[in-house]
C-alpha cells in the first residue's frame, strides 16, 4: 500500500491530501529515508513523521485492506515506537 494511503487509512492523518502535503515537504520517512507518495509500506517498516518541534515513529504491524479503518482498531495496524 502506498504511504499516503497508509497514513490516511490507519488514521495518522485525517485526509490523504494532508499526507501527500507532508510527503511533499519531506517530513515523512520510512526506515530513516525520506520517501515519495508512491513508496510502498511493508510490515515491519518504521514510519517517522517529523513535526515542527517533535517527531513520532510508528512500526507497521499489518497492512489494511480497507480504505479506512476504525480508530478503535488502529493498534492492530501500527505501534508507536519511542
Amino acid at each position: 500500500m502506498r504511504i499516503d494511503k497508509f497514513l490516511n487509512s490507519v488514521n495518522i492523518t485525517k485526509r490523504r491530501s494532508v499526507a501527500q502535503d507532508m510527503i511533499a515537504n519531506k517530513v515523512v520517512l520510512i526506515n530513516g529515508v525520506v520517501v515519495k507518495a508512491s513508496k510502498n509500506v511493508e510490515i515491519g517498516s518504521i514510519v517517522t513523521l517529523n513535526y515542527l518541534e517533535t517527531s513520532k515513529s510508528y512500526k507497521v504491524l499489518k497492512i489494511p485492506t480497507a480504505k479506512s479503518t476504525p480508530k478503535s482498531l488502529q493498534d492492530e495496524y501500527i505501534e508507536e515506537v519511542k
